[in-house]
């Protein structure tokens, strides 16, 4: 009797979509090998911790459910302890007030922080982190990754994308036609700041999408469920024109610039913070998403998913990489 040969898999990326796909193939029987430039997994679902013990979810800041794939998934994560719902209330502020948010879709957070889903995806995988590595390279039927550094991380039968598009479209230099497609879409640049104070900011709301400003989303991040509550923790986002205008500019600058539009929005006294950061998330969302969910080609065993596959949101990036594995399992 014959055994059918294991496929071996890298995947470039640790974000959700990456390691779904991972998990889902991993599940299958298929030997998988995560690898990521940072040094822990979530991509953009990130969290930023401090010296001082504080935390923030500086990347997304929650998630909705549509797709009944993502429903379970997220079902299966409120009993494993690693997401809950989150019922702040969202307002809209601009035009001089603040108004009801009036969506009262159920959101959703990661516990503790926005990346828990992610850890929880990547137990029992082997997850490569601090590791960037060059374009795969086609030889003799196997892809061949190394280490920017040129040393020799491994032989695999398919290979996995799970980058931003820019990053994707230079590592798809055997596939100049998925390079071509993923350098199409624009990927716009977010700001961000991360506050933390000794006394609580005196609104009634715990986020709020804000026009007319630089500013695009506040978040009382120390609202959300099972965050330190002993200091008072708020997210900022700056808008796409106005990221995108100051992205050559130095964090403290944004710093500056967006604590003063924060306070300005808030119509509130300032505070001076206990703690203040900006971060550049320099590929955030997609100007307009690609409309399929992934790419691949299957003869050469190669696939690319991401959150700009088929829509921006937390979502859609798991859909992607739920997709890109059902693809390679019939390919």
């Amino acid at each position: 009797m014959r055994l059918m040969k294991t496929s071996n898999l890298a995947v470039i990326g640790a974000g959700i979509s990456g390691l779904i796909c991972a998990t889902t193939l991993a599940e299958r029987g298929w030997r998988v090998t995560v690898f990521e430039k940072s040094r822990g997994v979530g991509g953009r679902m990130a969290v930023r911790r401090t010296d001082q013990g504080m935390a923030f979810d500086h990347g997304a800041q929650y998630f909705t459910v549509r797709d009944d794939r993502f429903a379970a998934a997220v079902a299966a994560g409120q009993r494993n302890g690693v997401i809950a719902p989150w019922a702040g209330r969202i307002d809209v502020v601009g035009n001089d007030r603040i108004e009801p948010g009036g969506d009262e879709t159920p959101r959703f957070i990661g516990v503790p922080g926005m990346n828990a889903l992610c850890k929880q995806l990547a137990l029992g995988l082997e997850v490569r982190c601090q590791t960037k590595v060059s374009p795969p390279q086609r030889v003799d039927g196997v892809w061949r990754i190394h280490d920017e550094q040129g040393a020799l991380l491994g032989n695999f039968d398919h290979v996995v994308i799970s980058t931003p598009s820019p990053q994707a479209a230079d590592l798809l230099a055997e596939a100049p036609q998925l390079a071509q497609r993923a350098r199409g879409v624009a990927m716009q640049p977010c700001w961000t700041v991360m506050l933390a104070f000794e006394g609580k900011i005196d609104v009634e709301f715990d986020g709020a999408f804000v026009h007319n400003s630089s500013l695009s989303w506040i978040c009382r991040n120390s609202s959300k469920p099972k965050r330190s509550n002993h200091l008072e923790t708020w997210v900022i986002h700056a808008g796409v024109e106005w990221s995108s205008n100051h992205i050559h500019y130095e964090a403290a600058f944004a710093l500056e610039h967006l604590l003063a539009a924060f306070w300005e929005t808030l119509r509130e006294a300032p505070q001076t913070p206990r703690f203040a950061a900006a971060h550049l998330w320099r590929y955030a969302r997609p100007s307009e998403p690609l409309i399929d969910f992934c790419m691949i080609d299957p003869d050469l065993g190669l696939g690319v998913c991401g959150d700009w596959c088929g829509g921006s949101r937390v979502e859609s990036a798991f859909l992607s990489g739920l997709e890109i594995a059902e693809r390679l399992l019939h390919t």
